[in-house]
């Protein structure tokens, strides 16, 4: 089995940062895109950022220059560093992956349980 855990979410004023870091665990064999989405109350989830495994990103426009996604390869963690965060920002952020494990031939997708982000004005 294969877990993806968030952690680094909570309570911030607009202009503050936060840090969000998400780790898979299991039997892992590879690891590809790793992802942040958001969701917020009553709304749909929406793609936040991505990053392939050579460190290549994609942004939502919303976030651009003020979110940075990274990821740390031999930890089988992806981060995404929120700064100048707006009351906009809050939902919950999922972390998704796609891997393929080290007892099984295909890619599946997986996706953390969230951490809630709350911004306030």
């Amino acid at each position: 089995q294969v877990q993806l855990v968030e952690s680094g979410g909570g309570s911030v004023q607009a202009g503050g940062s936060l840090r969000l870091s998400c780790a898979a665990s299991g039997s892992i064999f590879t690891i590809s895109v790793m992802s942040w989405y958001r969701q917020a109350p009553g709304k749909q989830r929406e793609l936040v950022a991505t990053i392939t495994v050579s460190g290549a990103s994609n942004y939502q426009d919303s976030v651009k220059g003020r979110f940075t996604i990274s990821r740390d390869n031999t930890k089988n963690t992806v981060y995404l560093q929120m700064d100048s965060l707006k009351p906009e920002d809050t939902g919950v952020y999922y972390c998704y992956s796609v891997i393929k494990r080290r007892t099984w031939s295909d890619w599946q997708a997986y996706w953390g349980q969230g951490t809630q982000v709350t911004v306030s004005a």
